[in-house]
């Protein structure tokens, strides 16, 4: 019977680039998810903000305030108010990069996670 010292070695040089690609993927993932609630509950927070009297330029710091973790900016953020009795509209959109090379090479540069939040202006 031959030696099989080295065996183990060779099944675990090939199968840790599988490992390290779903660990990152796991990772990703778990930013992906972590700024789409940041997201979500920014402009909500935008919405409430501009339903209750504050104007565009204000509601948007409520939002960039509320984002802080991700470096949401103003530029990211578009806020519409109305009258009395209509609709303050938020929408969001936060450009998104992957930490993960072959992830994000597939996709060259991410994507736009978008919100739209409407609440009713009092």
């Amino acid at each position: 019977m031959k030696s099989e010292k080295g065996q183990s070695l060779v099944e675990f040089a090939l199968v840790l680039p599988i490992l390290i690609l779903v660990l990152f993927g796991i990772v990703d993932f778990g930013r992906v998810f972590h700024t789409y609630l940041t997201i979500d509950h920014a402009g909500r927070e935008a919405a409430r903000a501009a339903s209750i009297g504050k104007t565009g330029p204000e509601a948007e710091q409520v939002a960039v305030n509320s984002g802080g973790s991700i470096n949401l900016t103003t530029a990211h953020v578009n806020v519409t108010t109305g009258a009395s009795g209509t609709d303050a509209r938020v929408v969001i959109d936060y450009p998104f990069s992957f930490i993960t090379p072959v992830i994000g090479n597939l996709l060259s540069g991410g994507f736009t996670i978008t919100n739209t939040t409407v609440m009713r202006v009092e």
